[in-house]
């Protein structure tokens, strides 16, 4: 059996660290998040709006994180196309994470696991409820509305050769109340590749219940780090302690 994940977060505006609420930058910060911490793996995104920022400063930061890290780093945020990807595998990313740039052209999912491997290529889905009550897929930061359902779009994902799912709840964002556990499941049961959750989780219980009742391969988080000198280290031992097997 594999062993779960704990995947840190780290979303950055024109090159600077932020903390979100609700997909909007909400916090600036300077510290680096990352030095000591015991992570399995850290997904870095650029959340600067086109034609807003300056893409070098955000590679540059990448950059800085390849040196300094010993572990697996997945860069998303304005991947188009192939030369976007290589620009990132050149700064130092192993994975690349594709959202908007696979909405509006699903063949960049087969593109780029036929290029870099499956493995290489995680497939970001956005999702809230609509007015119905119903699971909605949002591109552009979560701005605009896809009328697509997370299910259906991550067996899509699937199918073209993503090799795994970040799920995201945009209204959990920044929240700190806990991973939306429906969406989580509904999408976790609808694929057989990993499902990465993300979005609302405060404490080391809600880590827990992504991954019993969400059904995850990995749980995700951002906020929390910034209100709290709790270590991952500590967050692995509950969950080791509530029988879950992950990678100390």
């Amino acid at each position: 059996m594999l062993r779960k994940r704990l995947i840190t977060v780290l979303t950055f505006n024109n090159g600077t660290l932020f903390r979100t609420k609700i997909f909007d930058p909400d916090y600036r910060y300077t510290h680096n998040f990352v030095d000591s911490w015991s992570v399995d793996e850290i997904v870095i995104l650029d959340i600067t709006r086109d034609g807003k920022g300056n893409r070098s400063k955000f590679l540059d930061v990448v950059r800085t994180f390849a040196h300094d890290c010993f572990v697996p780093i997945s860069i998303g945020g304005g991947v188009r196309n192939l030369d976007d990807v290589s620009e990132l595998m050149k700064v130092g990313a192993d994975k690349v994470m594709i959202n908007t740039g696979a909405l509006e052209r699903p063949d960049l999912i087969k593109e780029i696991s036929r290029a870099y491997g499956a493995q290489c290529t995680v497939v970001s889905i956005d999702a809230k409820r609509n007015d119905a009550g119903n699971y909605e897929v949002y591109s552009s930061c979560g701005r605009e509305s896809t009328a697509k359902s997370p299910v259906d779009w991550a067996r899509e994902a699937e199918a073209y050769g993503a090799g795994e799912i970040l799920i995201t709840s945009i209204e959990r964002d920044g929240s700190l109340q806990g991973y939306d556990i429906d969406l989580c499941n509904q999408v976790s049961n609808s694929v057989s590749i990993p499902v990465l959750g993300l979005g609302g989780a405060g404490n080391w219980k809600h880590f827990l219940e992504g991954f019993q009742k969400g059904g995850l391969s990995a749980v995700c988080t951002q906020n929390i780090y910034h209100f709290t000198e709790s270590s991952i280290t500590s967050a692995k031992n509950f969950l080791t302690k509530n029988g879950i097997e992950m990678r100390l």
